[in-house]
């Protein structure tokens, strides 16, 4: 498990982290979301050992991390850090071999993750020579040429198409399956909330949010359902302990004082008309984000 306790950074006057703590668990994916200066990066580079903070540590599965630990680590940075007139393969390779790695196994692993992310064709192209997403896929080759046991990754599905969103997601989610601590920012919610386990929403250099994906919906989730009938629902705002939210002749979300209303509810409309549909509404986490950023 990777945890960040306590950081708390300055840029001279300006503090971009502030107290910061939250965990990554092994075999689950983190998501770590937060506006454009809201200290995603800052955060990263703390657990590389890229920055020191002004207080506060990262430990790895319990102990302070230390630059043998920080080698275990798959980093992707935002910038793309490749050199542009290499060879893909041939950079992987170098990477792997800076590692550490045997220039037999650098050669087998960079083929392997090349082929998988789709570059299986391009192995002898430059990196300059690829397309902004096909560069976006070396990089992270790049970052896990080594066999990393935990993962950390700026932005990793920026400027990718589904396409290549899915084979990206799905190579990631196999080292989380495998064990290892994965976090990794994103600005696209769609995909954080289809991928993470859990979520961490910083804003301001604080942390206003962590937990399981399912945890914080329910923390955040309102009393809310929808109901669609086979007929008109207007009944339904002179319920007692019903707030309407949409109303659409058959159709109506809305919120309830308890569970008991709801029950009522569901009950007067099988009553009145054909039930198409009732359900609660569990926020989205586009929704949970805009509300505790606020």
């Amino acid at each position: 498990m990777l945890e960040i306790q306590a950081v708390s950074r300055s840029f001279g006057d300006r503090k971009v982290l502030d107290d910061v703590s939250f965990a990554v668990r092994g075999g689950r994916m983190t998501g770590f979301v937060g506006g454009n200066g809201a200290g995603k990066t800052t955060t990263m580079r703390v657990i590389l050992g890229v920055l020191q903070p002004d207080t506060g540590s990262v430990s790895l599965d319990g102990s302070p991390i230390t630059a043998a630990d920080r080698t275990r680590i798959g980093y992707m940075p935002e910038e793309r850090g490749l050199y542009p007139k290499m060879k893909v393969h041939e950079q992987i390779v170098y990477l792997g071999r800076l590692h550490g790695m045997s220039t037999a196994l650098a050669r087998e692993s960079a083929s392997a993750l090349l082929e998988r992310l789709g570059l299986g064709e391009r192995l002898n192209d430059t990196v300059e020579s690829l397309s902004l997403g096909n560069q976006q896929r070396a990089q992270i080759a790049a970052a896990l040429v080594h066999n990393p046991e935990v993962l950390v990754l700026d932005e990793p599905f920026s400027g990718l198409d589904p396409i290549a969103v899915e084979t990206v997601s799905s190579v990631i989610k196999d080292y989380a399956a495998n064990g290892a601590p994965v976090l990794f920012s994103s600005h696209q919610l769609d995909i954080v909330e289809r991928l993470c386990d859990d979520l961490v929403v910083i804003a301001g250099g604080q942390i206003r949010a962590s937990g399981s994906r399912e945890g914080l919906r329910e923390q955040h989730s309102t009393p809310r359902f929808e109901l669609q009938l086979d007929g008109d629902a207007g009944w339904i705002r002179t319920e007692p302990g019903v707030t309407v939210v949409e109303f659409d002749g058959g159709y109506a979300l809305f919120d309830v004082d308890d569970p008991t209303t709801a029950q009522r509810v569901l009950q007067r409309a099988i009553a009145t008309a054909p039930v198409l549909h009732f359900s609660p509404v569990t926020p989205t986490l586009s929704q949970i984000f805009k509300e505790v950023i606020q």
